[in-house]
């Protein structure tokens, strides 16, 4: 075989096309990130994560490169910029940034300050993400769009924020919010800032299809926003609808979904602006999708578009659809959230140990009187070819099948069991050899690959860190962060700590289809770490505690031209206390029930005072420790 490169790496895991400009391999065969883009300045990431561990910190890791969310930031208004110049586009673009996508603290205040130049804004759908909002959101001109249910003090707060100087919008979801609006805002005496939310008839692509269209949970019907807008005139408040939105849905695949969408939303914009209304804002939602497989394909976790692509194809339905009524041109607002936050994010966890299902790669040979099943299997083995392969995996299967039915009625005993399956699976690995290399595998023979798949264990919780993935089989790029100048020999799947027989990963990315398994490296006594990338959306929040595995360690990281790096955030992930805490264990008592066993184990001489002392001590460090395992060295 000729030698392997890091070429040969970046092919494999495809991180030329899912990566953007933001990662790349060293020719030494470790994963560099470069958060401003190719050629200005990188990171190490093995070596970064080396440096977090003698920090104290420990994998999984949640590493976020900043420069990465400001660079996304800039692209994203940068494309509507061309837009808009390319179609003599006459109204501005105002960014919000939704915070359901990612909620956490350094996260969104660190977009709100990249996003600064651009007027960036936030969205909330919930009080909680309001009272953020309010607190954060401090940009002269920037948005603060009021989604989802509300109650009287969700309007109020929402109200009361333009004596802050903030510019809130309620967008009505529902047409009974209109009246609670009108009540309130005239017992404040504050006129509302108001937008409505269409519920078109045009559909999203891919996973969240189904969220959209005539039956999605939210917005108002065509006969309930023109009721809407005679209420509002009857109350003399029609001036305050400013704003027009929809949404079709989370990662939309497909562009023909958003220009669909569009020209529906377009039609009924100028509309409004026919009966009166002074829209000065048409909110397009979210839905940008990200390339997570680098296909450039309508498949789920994929995208058929440029940003590029979907900021012209908005600008151009908007003017167009302006211009032929000669109405004014509104601004341009996005809510486009996993597309600012996905790449910034990269979790690293390590191998902990590898299981192959059969160990050997040879059967040892015929012993004298094995039975003979055994011996059937052993010339299977020795007869598999290109010729026979299909044949012989059929008798393999049907010699199993048979050992196994004796072994139950008595007729083969436990080690004849164990030497039949060693053969079995002897079979079944020198079948797939064959079949690697056929132009075409018969349907009895694709189930080979994951079948002999070696099972990876590594330090994280799937449904902790990569809830997504375990819920709906979002795939996200996941490789091997070193040793990419070595060929890879094993194929396999992650299995993560939980004690639950979901908590694993066996669906990989690929150009032309999902892959069952993923080429990584043999265990070479080193620490051996798996990056899984572009995980900044969701996955934080959407996390929950299976087996009590809490929040895991986090860095925030600024790169600098030079390659130069510092760490901004440094956020230790959950204690044992601390998760235990949130389902209602008091550390108190915990400990006073183990001393109170510890003594009646003393008493009844079960256990030495020595033995006492260390499982004392032992517990009281485990519910300070972090939830995950910690490897010495």
């Amino acid at each position: 075989m000729r030698h392997w490169t890091v070429r040969d790496s970046s092919e494999l895991y495809g991180i030329s096309n899912w990566g953007s400009t933001y990662f790349s391999i060293t020719p030494n065969g470790d994963i560099q990130v470069h958060p401003r883009g190719q050629g200005k300045g990188g990171v190490n990431l093995p070596d970064l994560v080396e440096e977090i561990r003698r920090r104290g910190l420990h994998t999984p890791l949640l590493v976020r490169f900043s420069d990465i969310l400001a660079s996304r930031v800039a692209e994203l208004a940068g494309c509507f910029e061309r837009a808009m110049e390319e179609y003599a586009y006459k109204g501005r673009y105002r960014a919000v940034y939704p915070i359901k996508v990612n909620q956490q603290r350094p996260v969104v205040e660190e977009l709100v300050e990249f996003g600064r130049p651009y007027c960036l804004g936030l969205e909330v759908g919930s009080k909680p993400e309001l009272l953020v909002a309010l607190a954060l959101i401090d940009t002269p001109g920037a948005l603060i769009v009021c989604n989802g249910y509300k109650d009287r003090a969700y309007i109020e707060t929402a109200l009361l924020a333009q004596k802050l100087r903030r510019h809130p919008i309620i967008v009505l979801d529902r047409p009974t919010e209109l009246e609670n609006l009108i009540k309130i805002s005239r017992e404040l005496g504050i006129r509302p800032h108001i937008g409505v939310r269409a519920r078109l008839a045009a559909r999203g692509a891919g996973k969240w299809v189904e969220s959209s269209g005539d039956r999605s949970k939210f917005g108002l019907s065509v006969s309930e926003i023109v009721a809407t807008v005679g209420r509002l005139r009857s109350e003399d408040m029609l001036d305050c609808l400013e704003l027009l939105h929809f949404h079709i849905g989370s990662q939309i695949t497909a562009i023909r979904a958003h220009k669909d969408a569009l020209r529906e939303a377009s039609r009924i914009l100028v509309g409004l602006l026919d009966l009166g209304a002074k829209i000065r804002f048409f909110d397009v939602g979210g839905g940008l999708g990200v390339d997570y497989d680098g296909s450039q394909t309508n498949f789920h976790s994929s995208m058929n578009y440029s940003t590029q692509e979907y900021a012209n194809d908005v600008v151009a339905a908007v003017a167009e659809a302006c211009e032929e009524r000669g109405m004014p041109h509104p601004d341009i607002v996005t809510e486009s959230g996993r597309a600012l936050v996905s790449h910034a994010s990269v979790l690293i966890f390590e191998v902990l140990g590898v299981d192959r299902v059969a160990p050997r790669p040879e059967p040892g040979p015929l012993q004298e009187a094995e039975h003979p099943v055994i011996e059937e299997l052993h010339q299977v083995w020795t007869n598999v070819s290109h010729k026979n392969v299909l044949e012989s995996y059929h008798d393999a299967m049907q010699l199993k099948e048979e050992g196994t039915s004796r072994f139950n009625l008595g007729y083969l005993d436990l080690a004849a069991r164990g030497r039949m399956e060693e053969l079995y699976w002897c079979c079944c690995h020198k079948i797939l050899r064959v079949v690697r290399e056929m132009d075409y595998v018969p349907e009895d023979l694709q189930g080979l690959e994951r079948l002999l798949a070696d099972i990876y264990y590594g330090n994280f919780s799937v449904f902790q860190s990569l809830p997504d993935s375990w819920a709906m089989g979002q795939l996200f790029p996941m490789m091997p962060i070193h040793r990419l100048d070595e060929r890879p020999t094993r194929r396999g799947i992650f299995a993560d700590l939980t004690c639950d027989s979901d908590g694993k990963v066996d669906q990989f990315i690929d150009l032309r289809d999902v892959r069952n398994v993923l080429e990584l490296h043999a265990p070479d006594g080193k620490p051996y770490y798996i990056g899984a990338f572009l995980v900044g959306a969701y996955q934080e929040t959407l996390g929950e505690m299976h087996n009590l595995f809490g929040d895991t360690d986090t860095v925030h990281v600024h790169v600098e031209p030079d390659g130069h790096y510092r760490i901004e955030h440094l956020v230790e992930g959950d204690t044992v206390e601390e998760v235990l805490s949130y389902v209602q264990y008091d550390r108190r008592g915990l400990t006073e029930r183990v001393r109170l066993a510890i003594e009646t184990a003393l008493r009844n001489g079960d256990i030495t005072l020595e033995e006492s002392a260390l499982l004392r001590r032992r517990y009281e460090q485990a519910l300070s420790g972090y939830t995950y395992l910690i490897q010495e060295g």
